[in-house]
């Protein structure tokens, strides 16, 4: 069965994947970047530069495999193009790595996902001789990943950090129908999703199906684990299954203590790797995110694109800028976790303030419900206040509040919400969990393809050659104007907004811009001068910031990175 082939905005060292290419040299050497996949005694030396890895090529190899416990496969894969061979040379080289990568034998996907996926940065755009060439590797790439992805059946995730690359990646994809294995339903619905997160219509809430793909616990199995740290005996434990979740969790609390409760739920949800469906999420053009979620994975995957997150009601939101509402409190915050009876009711009375924030989106915004089977008591309490609310409205011609991508079929649950939420089943109800799961991976994958704004490399010279010839007219008349603004430009003045308007559209950046950082360079990445830091995206950040190098693992944006979640 054919696999599928991603492009996401991510960084490849805290992707959650089976297997990840690491592009390098003869030399062996690795930017810093990477150091979190090699083993401490493979580590041969290491400086701002680089980190040089203690293995040896064989004859003409290309691949190696970097030893290690077993849970992410790192691949050494060749880039450095030294004797000017081109693209074609590179492209043998990813042929070469991946059909490596499905040797490896493999007993189960990690966390149970339904196929193994790999991950990769757009190959020899740094050291490697194509950084001015992104266009035409990017053209060239992807159908020699979609060919592995059909004949080794993997996943694979094209991993791209700068705007301008992965707007004509996404170009690129748009001209190719076949690239998403969907039924005609839901590309109709990825269309009309991704039609609203261009016009700035579409919210997120984001439930523990998500964050379960990156290993976490659902409801059910965070009871579960509490109570087999609890020390009740049998008889109370199997007494649990038959109380409501609430009450069972109060239960437990009082046996833990609330401090001993509060610090297994902040090293349980702390950070660490996050899920395909994080990444694929954080990408999307959306301004407003809610979840229940306690962990941090959402805004961990958004930083990495160089997205900040005001996550509230710890952080103050700003102006413009994109927040991710915590209904149920946080990790990093424990005392504010939502978990028993009488937490549930404090949302309604003191925590009323969270409620309504929901309340908004669901009259002012087409909300996505991914990851949620829709039975949490607050959901159902702010969803029967809305329609309270409008009441007195003409019920026919009100659009539903929002969408609903659930795994399976389920009948009696759309009936349920039908008057608020259309419900959408990824998969019939004998369809294994993990491929509707990986359905709905494929579903965000052509949200985020279709609502990406096709302009951001419209300004950037690596990718002059995808320009037709009305584009590159606009493009000489847009440079025009860059070179009349004045130096120096205030962020708050009419030339200002023209400058970050210009920068979004990928004015500034180095053609020649080395991304991946493979040996044999002279010094740091040359991210060219506008490179440098995340992008000033004007008063309103509608999609991933440029965070400098497009394919290198960059280093932690947030301290809590420091500390991974165990297990």
């Amino acid at each position: 069965m054919s696999g599928h082939v991603f492009v996401v905005g991510a960084d490849l060292t805290r992707l959650s994947c089976d297997d990840v290419l690491v592009p390098t040299g003869r030399t062996l050497r690795v930017a810093a970047s990477w150091r979190d996949l090699l083993p401490a005694d493979l580590v041969a030396d290491e400086d701002e530069q680089g980190v040089c890895v203690d293995l040896a090529w064989s004859g003409d190899e290309r691949v190696l495999a970097v030893p290690g416990d077993g849970s992410r496969q790192a691949w050494l894969l060749d880039t450095v193009d030294d004797c000017g061979r081109g693209l074609d040379w590179l492209l043998d080289g990813a042929r070469e790595a991946l059909a490596a990568v499905a040797r490896r034998r493999v007993e189960a996907p990690v966390h149970g996902r339904a196929r193994r996926l790999v991950g990769l940065p757009a190959l020899g755009t740094g050291w490697g001789g194509a950084a001015g060439r992104r266009g035409d590797l990017l053209r060239q790439l992807l159908p020699v990943l979609r060919e592995a992805a059909d004949e080794h059946g993997f996943d694979v995730a094209l991993v791209l950090r700068g705007p301008s690359d992965l707007a004509a990646a996404q170009r690129i994809r748009r001209g190719d129908s076949t690239g998403w294995d969907l039924p005609d339903p839901l590309r109709a619905l990825a269309e009309q999703l991704g039609e609203r997160a261009r016009r700035g219509q579409l919210a997120l809430f984001i439930g523990a199906g998500v964050s379960a793909a990156a290993g976490l616990p659902t409801w059910e199995q965070l009871l579960d684990e509490l109570a087999g740290h609890s020390g009740l005996d049998g008889g109370l434990r199997e007494g649990l299954s038959r109380l409501p979740p609430q009450d069972s969790a109060a239960l437990l609390a009082r046996e833990l203590g609330r401090e001993r409760l509060q610090d297994f739920v902040q090293e349980r949800f702390g950070p660490g790797p996050y899920a395909l469906a994080h990444a694929l999420i954080a990408d999307l053009p959306v301004q407003e995110f809610v979840t229940t979620n306690y962990d941090p994975l959402v805004e961990l995957a958004a930083a990495d694109i160089g997205r900040d997150l005001s996550v509230l009601p710890y952080d103050e939101a700003r102006p413009g800028r994109p927040w991710l509402l915590k209904l149920h409190g946080d990790a990093a915050h424990p005392d504010s976790v939502v978990l028993t009876r009488e937490e549930y009711l404090q949302l309604g009375d003191s925590r009323a303030a969270l409620a309504g924030v929901l309340h908004s989106l669901l009259l002012t915004r087409h909300v996505l419900f991914v990851g949620t089977s829709m039975l949490d008591d607050d959901l159902i309490r702010i969803a029967h206040q809305v329609r309270s609310a409008v009441q007195g409205s003409d019920r026919e011609s009100r659009h539903r509040s929002g969408t609903v991508l659930a795994l399976h079929e389920d009948a009696a649950r759309s009936r349920l919400w039908e008057q608020d939420v259309e419900t959408v089943a990824m998969a019939s109800g004998d369809t294994p969990p993990a491929e509707a799961a990986r359905r709905l991976e494929v579903l965000l994958d052509l949200i985020g393809c279709l609502s990406t704004p096709p302009t951001g490399y419209l300004l950037d010279p690596a990718y002059r050659g995808m320009l037709d010839a009305d584009e590159r007219g606009l493009a000489e008349a847009l440079q025009e104007v860059a070179a009349r603004l004045p130096e120096g430009t205030a962020t708050t003045s009419a030339a200002g907004e023209v400058a970050a308007l210009l920068r979004r559209l990928g004015h500034g950046r180095s053609a020649g811009r080395r991304d991946d950082s493979a040996d044999t360079g002279p010094g740091p990445t040359d991210t060219g001068p506008a490179d440098t830091g995340p992008a000033d995206t004007g008063p309103a950040d509608t999609g991933p910031a440029d965070t400098g190098p497009a394919d290198a693992a960059s280093e932690p944006r947030d301290d809590r990175l420091q500390s991974q979640r165990p297990g």
